[in-house]
């Protein structure tokens, strides 16, 4: 009996350690965010200024935000980020069997404007959102990186690792297609009304694309900075909020697997090489792999092209969100986003 009371409190300390936002999020108060508050916040925020186009960043740490910077509140463009959001609207499906991961385009009759190779028809849906689907059709929506692209029909599905549109955006389309879903009213109700999102607004997501080129559109969203953060800390809870598993746990499992490790991604697109980061990659997440300082231990990222970023470092329990509003047409350099996102944990004082 003694036992059992202990375990009772030790699992209640556990659940009492966590904060989840309501429809605002709380700012930590002086004693949790002592860790936070030392010259090097002040050198990042001074950063962030004078270095960075950065239009809005928050730091959030054991669910309470120890760091701001700009405008957290406004809808804007989340470029690529979009992709990590498809891979959480995945989950339920897959597990349910709606979506069967081993089904290939073929069977899905995913066709294009300029066809598709039967060597190419073997690529799964598994492949697809690995990144690994070995189909070089042309990208209908601009920002992947096809020109590192072997030759089309000479690798295997599965084999090879390239970051394209095409994989992502019939990963959407097959989303559609097999769950008769659409993926805007699916991030509605599966993320933005259970995380109770607060800026959250449907009527402005919209697909876009030239069909000309590739007849499967992209999905791109528009999220605040604040409601990014929540994303992040449904991940770092392992898929639930509060006492709700919007996610599984499993499927975070899944997204998180390395599907590619750092030394295979550096060698086929070697842009991040020399960067300060290896990246490996899940199911459309960006994962940090031989890493060095610990507070980088099994972190991983949703990336977006100018300056979109949702960051997770378990190892610190921190969530990192930063944008720049794509109407500005700021681009922040590859090298910048990477420096923002270790700078933010370095902050964090480890010994405190």
């Amino acid at each position: 009996m003694r036992l059992i009371v202990i375990l009772f409190l030790l699992c209640s300390l556990s659940i009492g350690a966590q904060t989840f936002p309501d429809r605002v999020w709380h700012s930590a108060n002086e004693e949790e965010a002592r860790s936070w508050q030392n010259d090097k916040a002040q050198a990042f925020r001074e950063y962030l200024i004078d270095s960075t186009k950065i239009t809005g960043l928050m730091i959030v740490h054991k669910g309470k935000v120890v760091f701001d910077f700009g405008d957290l509140e406004e809808l804007s463009y989340i470029a690529s980020c979009r992709k990590s959001v498809l891979s959480m609207l995945y989950g339920q499906y897959v597990e349910d069997g709606t979506i069967d991961l081993g089904k290939t385009i073929k069977e899905l009759g995913i066709d294009d404007v300029e066809g598709i190779l039967p060597i190419e028809e073997k690529a799964t849906v598994k492949d697809i959102i690995s990144a690994r689907s070995g189909v070089y059709h042309p990208e209908g929506y601009p920002g992947g990186m096809q020109e590192y692209a072997p030759e089309r029909g000479s690798v295997e599905p599965g084999s090879y690792w390239l970051y394209s549109n095409w994989d992502f955006n019939v990963a959407g389309y097959i989303f559609e297609q097999e769950t008769g879903k659409n993926i805007y009213n699916e991030v509605e109700r599966q993320l933005a009304n259970p995380l109770h999102m607060q800026d959250w607004d449907r009527s402005v997501q919209h697909k876009q694309g030239n069909t000309k080129i590739s007849k499967y559109l992209a999905y791109p969203m528009w999220f605040s900075t604040r409601d990014m953060a929540r994303l992040g800390l449904l991940m770092l809870n392992k898929g639930k909020w509060k006492d709700v598993q919007v996610v599984s746990e499993s499927w975070v499992d899944e997204m998180l697997k390395t599907r590619t490790t750092h030394e295979e991604l550096n060698s086929n697109v070697p842009v991040f090489e020399g960067s300060g980061v290896n990246y490996g990659y899940g199911y459309m997440w960006w994962l940090w792999q031989d890493v060095d300082d610990k507070r980088f231990e099994g972190a991983y990222s949703a990336k977006g092209a100018m300056g979109q970023n949702i960051t997770v470092y378990p190892a610190i329990e921190t969530v990192l969100a930063f944008k720049t509003k794509a109407a500005y047409r700021r681009a922040n350099p590859s090298q910048v986003r990477i420096n923002i996102a270790k700078k933010a944990a370095e902050i964090f004082e480890v010994n405190q």
